[in-house]
């Protein structure tokens, strides 16, 4: 019998999870290596972070979606850099031969050069991150009522970066919270003092969308009560001060940076040419150039075609069939075919503002409003890997939408010695996990 190929994956996003399910058993034997032990579902962050659905719900252990498949192994563990010439991977655990090389690393948050602080800047890349921003927007609450009439004007501010889908999203998710929900937790704070702020370098939201959902986004933003800033830029952020480019400042302990992203890169491969926000430039088949057993797919990838001359857009769908093609294709070598070049299908976008408030551009249609809002819920629950969470995360809409509430509305942090963060808590003699429960 022939001797399979041994592929290493970095990354289990939505590219290296579908190469990795997508690969032939007869041909190939994989390792997938992660920092985190599941696969994560980005799209709806915003929602755990703005309590409307369980960080479970959208996080998929790696060992449970391959339990059936013996050919691919996982590992937990960070990769450091690439010894491409040796043929190994290094990372924390030890290091990896591989035969091929797939880098599925996705993208970190860009900051465009700002030196912000270490603490009290939120990003949006992970489910944890995630759980960070709802820890936080709920414990400033806490701290308005223990604080009273002496709450400062920090406290009152949700200051949100960034005006793409994700900025978008968030800032209707919190709008909404501020009226339908956190005044039930906390009937006695004067919420005309509560304010969302979303601030946008470019001049329209939805920089990537129609004018119809530029347009409809940017109203149905204002009708729930989020202050937008146009063509403005940060400049800077410093004690609890965010500095605005036309000299406007706003004070916050909640800054949530949605606004740019670039490659993840990893060392070692210094053959390769990488471009305009860490991009790796692939060819037609994802493969690295200057390398012949290296390959790249997902965000960290640049792919230029005719179509897309400057690149895919950094989506899940071009991650997705990317992932699924060079699975085919790394088959199709195997088995002595041709093999076919990647080409991105544009089947269109959408995002949701809040409820009966979202905006979908199909190639040849689009529309806002009610059916926009059904179209994006049924898309994304369609999205999700499992039958069992698809049910409970519609559960949860469905009782969000009758209710305006949810009961998801939980602290979960580390309990720290003498952290005065949350009021009236008593000094611990020892580091634990603590439980915070809010509602129920």
């Amino acid at each position: 019998m022939e001797t399979k190929q041994k592929i290493i994956i970095v990354g289990g996003g939505f590219a290296g999870l579908q190469f990795a399910r997508h690969l032939d058993p007869k041909y190939f034997e994989a390792i997938l290596i992660d920092q985190v032990n599941h696969h994560q579902f980005q799209p709806l962050f915003y929602q755990v972070a703005s309590a409307r659905i369980e960080p479970s719900s959208i996080s998929f252990p790696f060992r449970k979606i391959f339990q059936h498949k013996d050919h691919v192994q996982i590992r937990l563990a960070k990769v450091q850099e690439v010894d491409a010439e040796k043929k190994i991977v290094k990372t924390t655990i030890g290091d990896f031969n591989y035969d091929i090389l797939v880098l599925a690393t996705g993208c970190v948050t860009n900051y465009f050069g700002l030196k912000l602080p270490e603490s009290g800047v939120y990003s949006l890349k992970t489910t944890y991150e995630a759980i960070q921003i709802r820890n936080n927007i709920i414990r400033n609450f806490e701290n308005i009522v223990a604080k009273g009439a002496d709450a400062p004007e920090e406290l009152f501010n949700i200051v949100i970066v960034g005006a793409g889908p994700t900025g978008v999203e968030m800032a209707g998710a919190f709008a909404e919270m501020k009226k339908n929900i956190l005044p039930k937790d906390y009937p006695r704070i004067n919420y005309s003092k509560v304010r969302i702020i979303l601030v946008e370098g470019s001049k329209t939201t939805l920089t990537a969308m129609s004018t119809t959902a530029q347009k409809a986004s940017l109203k149905f933003l204002r009708q729930l009560g989020v202050e937008v800033r146009l063509g403005i830029f940060v400049k800077e952020f410093e004690n609890n001060i965010v500095t605005l480019s036309d000299g406007e400042q706003l004070k916050t302990k909640n800054l949530i940076w949605t606004g740019g992203i670039k490659g993840n890169l990893i060392g070692g491969l210094e053959k390769g040419t990488i471009e305009r926000n860490n991009r790796i430039v692939v060819d037609r088949f994802n493969k690295i150039e200057g390398y012949d057993d290296i390959y790249a797919i997902g965000d960290i990838a640049l792919m230029k075609t005719l179509k897309y001359p400057n690149g895919h857009p950094q989506v899940a769908n071009v991650a997705i069939n990317q992932g699924k093609m060079l699975a085919k294709n790394l088959k199709r070598v195997q088995t002595g075919k041709t093999q076919e070049e990647y080409e991105y299908e544009d089947r269109g976008s959408m995002a949701t503002v809040g409820k009966f408030k979202a905006v979908v551009d199909l190639p040849y249609l689009k529309f806002k409003g009610l059916v926009a809002w059904f179209a994006w819920m049924f898309l994304h629950l369609m999205l999700i890997l499992s039958v069992r969470n698809r049910l409970i995360i519609f559960i949860n809409w469905v009782w969000s939408f009758f209710t305006n509430d949810t009961s998801l509305r939980l602290i979960l942090s580390e309990e720290k010695k003498n952290d005065s963060s949350v009021p009236g808590k008593i000094e611990s003699t020892i580091n634990k996990p603590k439980l915070h429960l809010i509602h129920s």
